[in-house]
């Protein structure tokens, strides 16, 4: 089953995508795509209504983050031994983690902002997993029937600002419209193995990143299940897992993104994102 948000910024709506690709409106059923509804008992009942049923949404609406009400957006650093590489820096024992702000989420084809005094603009193509349900103290065995689904998730960064700017990783990751998500939220059920996902970002046409979720140093599994010692986890709460080498900070030159670029990412089943970029 594949759920989004449709509408406009602060408006939008729940809706299903039905097997011809039409958006279904599910507004009279839920109240979002957030919280209680991202339970394995809601999403059972929604996979049992007949999506003919519901409202179909006409014309082209803009598409939303495909999670509402996020609590805790969290991200996994240098999760792919290739791209550690490029970044000149040494794979981690632990998973790496760090926080975007929430503020900075915004639907999977929305403009992205070159923040003001950015010097260093980059991309991330990254597999975002979904909590479903309250997770803490989960063992990796047990982790995977904490998620409610999988999402694309574009983790941009400022580079300057995250590494040159002191402090935590978090004010390079952080600023308005860094954080794409969608452009679906695609249910476990459907993805059979999420370690077997190819994944690729472009910019202009010219493909920087092709990799798989194959590569990943810890798998989602374990990243949950590690996440849950320190914190508890909650429904709604989305993971961003790492990215695959490609960046622009890895180009040689480096190549970072400027106002009329446009991007375009994807993941296997999870569906496509495409940004303008324009100055913030």
């Amino acid at each position: 089953m594949k759920l989004l948000r449709f509408g406009p910024v602060g408006a939008e709506k729940p809706g299903l995508l039905d097997a011809a690709g039409g958006i279904r409106d599910l507004s009279g059923v839920v109240a979002d795509i957030a919280g209680e509804t991202l339970g394995d008992h809601a999403l059972e009942a929604l996979r049992a209504i007949d999506p003919a049923t519901l409202p179909l949404v006409q014309g082209n609406p803009r598409i939303g983050a495909c999670v509402g009400q996020v609590g805790k957006f969290i991200c996994i650093g240098l999760n792919y031994a290739d791209h550690a590489a490029e970044s000149g820096m040494a794979l981690p024992e632990e998973p790496v983690i760090f926080f975007k702000a929430t503020s900075a989420i915004c639907g999977p084809n929305d403009d992205v902002e070159i923040p003001r005094g950015a010097l260093k603009t980059d991309w991330e193509v990254e597999l975002g997993v979904v909590i479903g349900k309250p997770t803490k103290y989960v063992g990796p065995e047990d982790a995977l029937a904490h998620v409610a689904g999988y999402c694309v998730v574009n983790d941009l960064s400022e580079r300057d600002f995250q590494l040159h700017r002191s402090g935590q990783w978090v004010k390079g990751k952080s600023c308005d419209t860094f954080g794409p998500i969608g452009p679906w939220l695609v249910t476990r059920d459907e993805i059979a193995d999420p370690q077997a996902l190819d994944m690729y970002l472009e910019v202009n046409g010219h493909r920087y990143q092709n990799g798989s979720t194959r590569t990943m140093h810890f798998d989602v599994a374990t990243v949950v299940s590690h996440l849950s010692q320190f914190m508890s986890l909650q429904p709604g709460d989305v993971i961003s897992t790492g990215t695959p080498p490609g960046v622009g900070m890895g180009q040689s030159p480096q190549t970072y993104l400027k106002p009329g670029d446009r991007m375009e990412l994807g993941i296997d089943g999870l569906g496509v994102q495409t940004q303008n970029v324009v100055a913030g």
